[in-house]
């Protein structure tokens, strides 16, 4: 999955890297690694490109994340790091749609345009289908490049596969190169068998050895040929100038193959073989490899079904004709039609018709929601029963859907800060391991006299010693942790997020928009010495220049008046506003706003008291040309979310303190706290103060995760160990937050920190076992207490069963309170 984008500015994230404004972000598939020191050596190198911000390299998805600025360096000085580092980057095709071709001199000249860009290995023009046909390494040739050179050729070019598509070659290309490992697989079985049988007799008394030469002809093919993948990767690994798991591979398989070899072909060297070891080791790891690679495309599964929801297609109406078209040829503003049964293509505003959509794989929400004309609908969606005509919002990749699948991408990609001591025992674990296998062979020798069995131990330690799980460990949770909390609609942004949400002890609240529905109407009209309908009238002319909630409750109820346009509006932050209205100058806003112009509002404080306490929201108007003047209160109630005791209950319950944080009056906010649950409020907050409050909570000990939706939450998100945005609200509280919980429901923030705790709880367990495996198997090898064929197979099980115990994250749902704890 290729991807170079604009660097967000998160926090401690991956992301908060210097010169951010020009830096860019690159995600290259990289092939070649077998275990965490190639992680861990590959990643040094990138960082030591010129240009270079900071890289990651996960080992589970075989990814690169290289954050770099482009004045700098470019993709082809990592293509060229990596593969001299003994990686590779696998090609990718592009194809493009050209125009202007007209004969074959044409299709003959581009092909030597392309051919001579950065990268490419091979180009096909076909004049016939108009099509061009690139392959390059993933990442070095970026489309604008290629539809660039063609322009200055003469012609035009339009890239015509999508990222669905891409998905899905992808998907086909692993498929084949694991049954092309199966076959290697199947033929080192049938190879090893014979050797490998006598041993397994020997226990029942039968002895049929096979002939020396047989047992060579049989290994060496297994050795050399199934197990070359092991000595090219070995060679690549020293040739960049340290080693990896196929180095210890290779280390104790040839010297058993050899040893075995010499006393084979020279007469009277000696009488012991160990080409079963030798066959059996290397069969029994390209095993577990081949487990462990279908255990991690399961961990990768929820990016597939994401990308799976994008369709290829969209019709889109074109005056009287209905054209179907690439998905990626919707521009905004484009008429779509979506029929019953499809998906919809694009983010957009239904026109015409009424339909039920199941929104389930990007919201959470399991029941399908009814959509009629004016909403807006989330592509990806599946429409039910109508036909509806939609006006296309938002295409390609800033679509809702486009930007959870890059939100997941990340999250897997990143690093949880556990990693880096993993990554500092990854780089010197082969050298240690090769130092304890002599050693062992030194020890052996010197104390029991015999070779053999100085070899045997030696071998043993080479083999079992195995770093894959410990590289495996972290990355594999977090691809299903990140996964599962996507498809109920908990988006993770990294593991730093992550991290911090799992550690969560203070919960704090937003309320309008989190805990509240965030549309309020105006319910009681309180008015002095004018008509409530005038109060009303010029409030609502006043709220043109708002974008507030309260401001959409007073445009709503006065639906039908004649309104004038505002002048020399002001926005008033976390206070109100200030306006012209027909020549006079009006304030409405809170109380703090009618005291700082020192209006007289006791007449109607007792009223006002009254519906306080019954939980309306109060805008107060008054008038300020000469002497301030009191004009009325109009009183505002906003439902609170039926969902909002049971999320604060399910909070309590897990032991966590809950709080709200809100700019309303304290005893509005009061009455919806004790509706809700809520332990602690704090009210009257000006939006640049709720920072404050949360790193002030945070001075005490306090970890906090902070819910909200809007942009005057932004700032307290940012503030908080852990932001929650709700999907419903404001794009930029979702840059902010290192969470995104797409329904709006605030159930959801239990069900995170659930899957938070769930995940980092498998990670601990797996680098407990990674650690614990090589702390007692390597001793226990040393010892001569385990042979290199129960070595080998315990080195391979040892990464599978890392991996299956992160698979066990898929059986977590909402509302369950922990997972298997162990494998």
């Amino acid at each position: 999955m290729l991807e170079i984008s604009r660097l967000t500015t998160d926090k401690e994230s991956f992301s908060a890297v210097p010169s951010k404004e020009a830096a860019q972000t690159l995600v290259l598939p990289i092939k070649g690694m077998t275990c965490a020191t190639c992680s861990t050596r590959l990643e040094r190198v990138l960082n030591k490109v010129p240009g270079v911000v900071k890289s990651q390299v996960n080992l589970a998805s075989e990814q690169a994340k290289i954050a770099f600025n482009p004045q700098q360096t470019s993709p082809q000085r990592f293509y060229q790091a990596i593969t001299q580092a003994g990686f590779s980057v696998p090609l990718e095709g592009m194809e493009f749609r050209i125009g202007g071709m007209t004969c074959a001199t044409c299709s003959a000249r581009l092909e030597k345009v392309f051919s001579r860009l950065a990268g490419v290995s091979k180009v096909t023009v076909n004049l016939a289908t108009e099509r061009a046909l690139l392959k390059a390494p993933a990442g070095v040739l970026p489309p604008a490049a290629v539809i660039a050179t063609a322009q200055q050729a003469g012609f035009t070019a339009t890239l015509l596969s999508n990222r669905a598509e891409k998905g899905n070659q992808d998907e086909a290309e692993k498929i084949a190169e694991e049954q092309h490992e199966w076959n290697h697989l199947l033929l080192a079985i049938l190879l090893t068998l014979p050797l490998a049988l006598p041993m397994l007799l020997m226990p029942f008394g039968i002895h049929a050895d096979l002939p020396a030469g047989i047992q060579f002809l049989l290994a060496t093919p297994v050795q050399f040929w199934v197990g070359r993948r092991f000595y090219t990767g070995a060679y690549r690994s020293l040739r960049g100038g340290s080693a990896n798991m196929d180095v210890l591979v290779i280390l104790g398989t040839s010297a058993a193959w050899g040893l075995s070899t010499w006393n084979t072909l020279m007469p009277g060297a000696g009488s012991d073989l160990y080409f079963e070891a030798s066959a059996m080791v290397i069969t029994l790891i390209l095993l577990g490899k081949r487990l462990e690679g279908r255990a991690k495309r399961s961990a990768a599964s929820a990016i597939r079904a994401l990308m799976a929801l994008q369709p290829t297609v969209a019709r889109i109406e074109q005056g009287e004709k209905i054209l179907e078209v690439p998905i990626e040829q919707v521009a905004e503003n484009d008429i779509v039609l979506v029929r019953a049964g499809e998906r919809v293509p694009v983010d957009g505003v239904i026109l015409e018709g009424h339909s039920q959509l199941d929104e389930s794989l990007i919201t959470g929400e399991s029941l399908p929601v009814s959509r009629g004309e004016g909403e807006t609908i989330t592509g990806g969606s599946v429409n039910g029963e109508g036909l509806l005509r939609v006006r296309a919002t938002t295409v390609g990749t800033e679509s809702t859907l486009a930007r959870i699948i890059r939100l997941v991408e990340d999250a897997q990609a990143s690093k949880a800060p556990v990693q880096k001591l993993v990554d500092r025992v990854a780089h010197i674990f082969v050298p240690v391991v090769v130092t304890l296998a002599l050693l062992t062979f030194a020890g052996w020798w010197w104390l029991a006299g015999s070779a053999d069995t100085a070899f045997i131990a030696a071998v043993s330690v080479l083999v079992i010693a195995c770093p894959c799980a410990l590289g495996l460990a972290t990355p594999t949770a977090l691809m299903v942790g990140t996964g599962v909390a996507a498809r109920y609609g908990i988006l993770i942004r990294d593991a730093v997020a992550l991290e911090r949400a799992q550690d969560s002890n203070t919960v704090v609240f937003d309320k309008t928009g989190t805990l509240t529905e965030g549309q309020p109407a105006v319910t009681e009209i309180l008015a002095v010495n004018i008509s409530e309908e005038t109060l009303l009238q010029w409030v609502a002319s006043a709220q043109q220049g708002s974008e507030h909630p309260l401001a959409k409750a007073a445009l709503a109820k006065a639906q039908g008046l004649p309104l004038q346009p505002p002048r020399n509006f002001r926005s008033l932050p976390g206070r109100g506003l200030r306006a012209q209205v027909q020549k006079r100058t009006l304030i409405v806003g809170n109380l703090r706003l009618m005291r700082e112009y020192q209006v007289d509002f006791t007449s109607l404080s007792a009223r006002a008291q009254i519906l306080e306490e019954s939980g309306h929201t109060l805008m107060w108007v008054a008038e300020i040309d000469s002497a301030a003047q009191l004009l009325g209160v109009l009183a505002v109630t906003d439902p609170i979310k039926n969902t909002a005791p049971q999320a604060v209950a399910a909070l309590r319950a897990r032991g966590l303190t809950t709080m709200m944080l809100t700019g309303d009056n304290p005893r509005v906010a009061q009455v919806v706290a004790d509706k809700v649950g809520i332990d602690q409020v704090i009210a009257e907050v000006l939006p640049e103060d709720k920072a404050a409050h949360i790193q002030a909570l945070r001075a005490k000990g306090c970890h906090v995760a902070m819910i909200g939706d809007g942009v005057n939450d932004a700032p307290a998100l940012a503030a908080a160990d852990v932001g929650m945005a709700m999907g419903t609200g404001t794009d930029v509280a979702m840059e902010a937050a290192g969470i995104t919980l797409m329904g709006g429901n605030p159930t959801l923030v239990a069900e995170a920190l659930s899957i938070s705790r769930a995940t980092y709880g498998k990670i601990r367990q797996n680098l407990f076992w990674a650690f614990i495996y090589n702390v007692i198997a390597i001793p226990l090898a040393a010892s001569g207490m385990l042979s290199p064929v129960v070595a080998g197979a315990a080195m391979a099980l040892s990464s599978v069963s890392v991996v299956s115990n992160s698979l066990l994250l898929r059986r977590w749902r909402p509302g369950s309170q922990s997972i298997i704890s162990s494998f």
